[in-house]
């Protein structure tokens, strides 16, 4: 099966076999009347060009049997290569090529390489054919990386039970990537200093990263504006960002015996700051220390979450907290709604209120020494800016009820409140 999928994505012949298995024959002779009646072929050589750089990697490859016209354009086009190694047990995805057709595949395509993906694999495997690939012509100035090992989670720890190392060959088209996802790596103690001009996207999932690395990788990235965190193990406890060029941050931090903080020290254009993360992990600390256009935040448990905002060393007071902030999405069960109020206090600007109510199975109670509302100290937001509260997951039970109720009563500019009730796993629900 795999000797044929390389026979058809990288080398054209006289025969080929079908979706069915079936052989068949291209007739050259059938080249002119076929071209009279195809329109897609008369379409100029850089507009089909276009087409099958978009194609996934087979069907890139299969377009060199649709006649002469057509055998040249996949070598001249960006490589789009996806590549997964099949786990035991598992079908085939239609979509990506075996790994013994990925060294075929590069040595006959000239590059560049518009993206390459290699997933499915575990830690040590494919090495030397990992390096081999990295070091090759084609993907020299590659634009997109998708680097995936497929590692065990331990359940105890939150984190991998094996890492591959990433190899350094991997990043060795850093100029060019516009977008890089790793996953199921360590980053090595003695990694060199790097350059990424262009790199706008960077993902790093179940990732293991000295401190000093993961902020001297920002600070190599002089475009970066969208980093995704899920699972990012730092050997101090400790992920420190600054970059002046980030606008969005999703930071998911799986439960684990290690405390985790994340310390925004200046990025002055982020917008989003996105926090989900296991209901039940306390172990997480958002410390801000400078983040002026900062928009849109959460979702987070009000009682479990630490969110410290602090200008240089010293803490400003709650009535400068977070004014920047018009979007912010918290979670709740709709027994702490007091928790939510005070959490209200710190974002006076805030417009828009998202509220996410999880299943009973997570209920956390308003503390008693939590301060109640008091309406001759009324909450700023709800008094000035609030115009929409939107309540996810809404199941009506009498909590919830009068959490929603609070809203209606005391909240004097809002304009809209949409009550969604779930009739399915609520698990199944991508929340914000």
């Amino acid at each position: 099966m795999e000797k044929t999928e390389v026979a058809a994505v990288a080398a054209p012949g006289p025969e080929r076999l079908d979706s069915d298995g079936n052989a068949w024959k291209r007739a050259g002779s059938s080249d002119c009347d076929e071209a009279d009646s195809d329109l897609i072929s008369k379409l100029p050589d850089d507009m089909l060009s276009a087409i099958i750089s978009l194609l996934p990697t087979k069907d890139a490859g299969r377009t060199q049997v649709l006649s002469r016209r057509w055998r040249p354009l996949w070598r001249s086009v960006p490589l789009n290569l996806d590549a997964r190694a099949k786990l035991p047990g598992s079908p085939a995805h239609p979509h990506t090529v075996p790994v013994s057709a990925v060294s075929k595949i590069i040595s006959q395509h000239p590059g560049p390489a518009r993206r390459f993906s290699f997933s499915g694999f575990h830690a040590g495997e494919f090495d030397a054919e990992v390096e081999s690939w990295f070091h090759s012509r084609a993907l020299t100035k590659l634009e997109e990386l998708h680097f995936c090992c497929h590692t065990r989670i331990n359940s105890s720890s939150g984190l991998p039970e094996e890492s591959q190392r990433l190899p350094l060959s991997a990043l060795r088209s850093a100029s060019t990537l516009l977008v890089a996802r790793i996953s199921g790596c360590y980053f090595p103690n003695d990694m060199p200093s790097m350059n990424f001009p262009v790199l706008t996207q960077l993902s790093l999932i179940y990732v293991s990263i000295p401190g000093d690395v993961f902020h001297g990788l920002l600070s190599s990235c002089h475009a970066l504006e969208s980093l995704y965190m899920s699972g990012v193990c730092s050997t101090t406890g400790r992920l420190r960002v600054s970059s002046p060029t980030l606008r969005s941050i999703a930071f998911h931090h799986w439960p684990s015996e290690k405390a985790a903080q994340l310390v925004i020290e200046d990025a002055p254009h982020l917008v989003r700051l996105l926090i989900p993360y296991n209901s039940q992990d306390g172990c997480v600390t958002i410390r801000v220390i400078r983040a002026p256009k900062l928009k849109i935040l959460g979702p987070f448990l009000p009682v479990l979450s630490k969110l410290l905002v602090s200008q240089g060393i010293s803490p400003v007071s709650s009535a400068n907290w977070m004014r920047s902030v018009k979007v912010l999405a918290l979670r709740s069960s709709g027994y702490a709604l007091h928790a939510v109020l005070n959490i209200l206090r710190w974002f006076p600007s805030l417009e828009k209120l998202y509220v996410i109510f999880h299943p009973h199975r997570y209920i956390e109670m308003d503390k008693e020494d939590d301060p109640q509302y008091d309406p001759l100290h009324p909450i700023e937001c709800l008094q000035t800016h609030l115009k929409v509260v939107v309540f996810k997951l809404f199941v009506g039970h009498e909590k919830q009820v009068n959490f929603a109720r609070f809203f209606v009563l005391n909240a004097e500019v809002i304009f809209a409140a949409s009550l969604f009730k779930f009739r399915s796993d609520p698990f199944s629900v991508d929340y914000l």
